[in-house]
C-alpha cells in the first residue's frame, strides 16, 4: 500500500504528559486524524488507565477512538457512548460470538464506528464470525497494557491477510510504531497507524506524524 495521507495517524495519549494533557492534546490536534484514548481496568491488561470522567474534560475537534482493553467490555460502553466517541474497540480475547455481536449492535446503534482488536497471538481466524459486521480491526503489534514495548513483526501477516480479503477494511495496528515500523505497516496494507511515545516523546510534533505517514 503506497505511502500517503490515506494512512490515518492516531496518537495514543497514554504517551502523553498527562500534567498537561490538554496542552498535549492540542499540539497534535492540526496535524492528526483521531485521536485514541486507552481504556485497561487491571485485569484484561495489568495496568489502569482513563475513564469517561477524564475525557469528559478534555476539548478536541479530533474524532475519538476508544480502545477497550477490559473484561466485559459491554459494561463500558454507554459512559464513552455518551462522550460522543466516534470509534470503540474491543478486544477478542474478552468476548465470544453472542457478546460481539451485541457489541457491535449496540456501538452502531449507539452513533459509532465499531472494531475489533486482536493481540499478537490471536489469529485472523478467531474473528472470522464477525469480520462482515466490524468497520475496523486492529492489530496488536505489542502485547497489550503498557507504552513502549519493541514492535513484533510476525504480526504483519494477519494485516496482509485482513487486507487481501477485505480491500476496504480499516486496518489499525497499536505498539510500537515509529518512523521504521510504520513504513513496514504501510506496506503490509495497515492504513489507521497508532503512535504514542513516538509523537509525544517528540518535540516537533507536525514532523513526527508525517514521518509516520511517510511524507
Amino acid at each position: 500500500m503506497a505511502a500517503s495521507k490515506s494512512c490515518l495517524i492516531t496518537p495514543s495519549i497514554l504517551s502523553c504528559d498527562l500534567a498537561h494533557l490538554q496542552d498535549e492534546v492540542n499540539s497534535v490536534e492540526p496535524y492528526a486524524d483521531w485521536l485514541q484514548v486507552d481504556v485497561m481496568d487491571g485485569h484484561f491488561v495489568p495496568n489502569l488507565s482513563f475513564g469517561a470522567p477524564v475525557i469528559r474534560h478534555l476539548t478536541t475537534k479530533l474524532p475519538l477512538d476508544i480502545h477497550l482493553m477490559v473484561e466485559n467490555p459491554e459494561d463500558r460502553l454507554e459512559e464513552f457512548l455518551a462522550l460522543k466517541a466516534v470509534h470503540i474497540t474491543f478486544h477478542a480475547e474478552a468476548t465470544d460470538h453472542a457478546t460481539r455481536e451485541a457489541l457491535v449492535a449496540a456501538i452502531h446503534d449507539g452513533g459509532a464506528t465499531a472494531g475489533i482488536a486482536l493481540n499478537p497471538a490471536t489469529p485472523v481466524a478467531a474473528i472470522d464470525d464477525i469480520l462482515k459486521k466490524i468497520d475496523l480491526v486492529l492489530i496488536m503489534s505489542v502485547e497489550p497494557g503498557f507504552g513502549g514495548q519493541e514492535f513484533l513483526h510476525d504480526v504483519l501477516s494477519k494485516v496482509r491477510e485482513l487486507r487481501k480479503r477485505f480491500p476496504a477494511l480499516m486496518i489499525q495496528m497499536d505498539g510500537g510504531i515509529i518512523t521504521e515500523t510504520a513504513k513496514c505497516c504501510r506496506e503490509a496494507g495497515a492504513n489507521n497507524l497508532v503512535a504514542g511515545s513516538a509523537i509525544f516523546g517528540a518535540k516537533n510534533r507536525r514532523k513526527a506524524i508525517d514521518s509516520l505517514r511517510g511524507i
